[in-house]
């Protein structure tokens, strides 16, 4: 076929028509999802009414076969919820608790919100990202092999009274300093796990995501250590020691105050 030319009057030739080759469909299920996770999966949707309510759990399920959510672990999400893979990324990608990016054995959270910023937290954090040669959610050593670190500065781990703080893989690290901070990412580098202030003993970040999704294997083990830190309970404390106690509630609550007319 030809057509005009509309500077010489001459005949062109047309182009060649161009066919598009649709890529192969993926599969919504990576083989690295076996039986078993498959088997947890289906558990913790049965905990649900709707369905869709268990993504934040499924994801957690994802980082601990994967170490971070893959665009594998997206399509696993969105199959077995019948949710489409933008959905399951919109909440991916809005939770920090979610990584994009394969995490080390360990993830290490420094605290940078005032109160730990001011008090060091922010000399920790910045002595840390030296000695390890990484930023913000980067990792030391291969990811996932013993002694690598993935580090990154939280907002608030909402331990104020016993700021700075750090914590390994969710459990705390209180009143730290640089220089313990720096023993404790050496320790961790070595394949030691010292004990946390609070909390269970470490393990490691896989591990802590299957509890995450709700997945106990050894949950005797996984609920020892304290649950609190002697200056949090002081007030308590003070309060029962003075025979302090606050106003019981009453049998009826009192009216709420009426509300204003709206303005015309």
């Amino acid at each position: 076929m030809t057509t005009p030319n509309p500077e010489t009057n001459g005949p062109v030739a047309a182009p060649d028509e161009v066919v598009w080759d649709a890529p192969a469909p993926q599969s919504p299920v990576s083989p690295r999802f076996d039986d078993l996770t498959r088997q947890r999966t289906e558990e913790i949707i049965a905990q649900y009414p709707q369905s869709r309510s268990a993504l934040l759990p499924l994801l957690h399920l994802v980082q601990s076969v994967e170490g971070h959510v893959s665009q594998d672990g997206i399509r696993y999400c969105a199959d077995a919820l019948e949710l489409s893979t933008a959905e399951v990324s919109a909440v991916a990608t809005f939770y920090t608790m979610y990584k994009r990016t394969p995490c080390g054995e360990h993830l290490v959270s420094v605290c940078t919100n005032t109160l730990c910023a001011v008090l060091g937290g922010d000399d920790i954090y910045a002595r840390l990202k030296a000695k390890l040669g990484i930023g913000h959610e980067e990792t030391a050593g291969e990811p996932g092999t013993t002694g690598s670190i993935t580090l990154e500065h939280a907002e608030c781990l909402a331990a104020c009274d016993l700021a700075p703080v750090l914590q390994v893989n969710y459990e705390f690290f209180d009143n730290q300093t640089v220089s313990s901070a720096e023993e404790l990412v050496d320790a961790l580098a070595r394949g030691e796990k010292p004990q946390p202030t609070r909390g269970a003993p470490i393990t490691d970040f896989r591990s802590v995501e299957l509890e995450l999704a709700g997945v106990f294997t050894d949950l005797e083990h996984t609920v020892e250590g304290a649950s609190s830190a002697v200056e949090t309970m002081r007030g308590a404390r003070l309060a029962t020691d003075r025979g302090w106690s606050a106003p019981s509630m009453p049998d009826s609550p009192p009216a709420f105050p009426s509300l204003p007319e709206k303005k015309s």
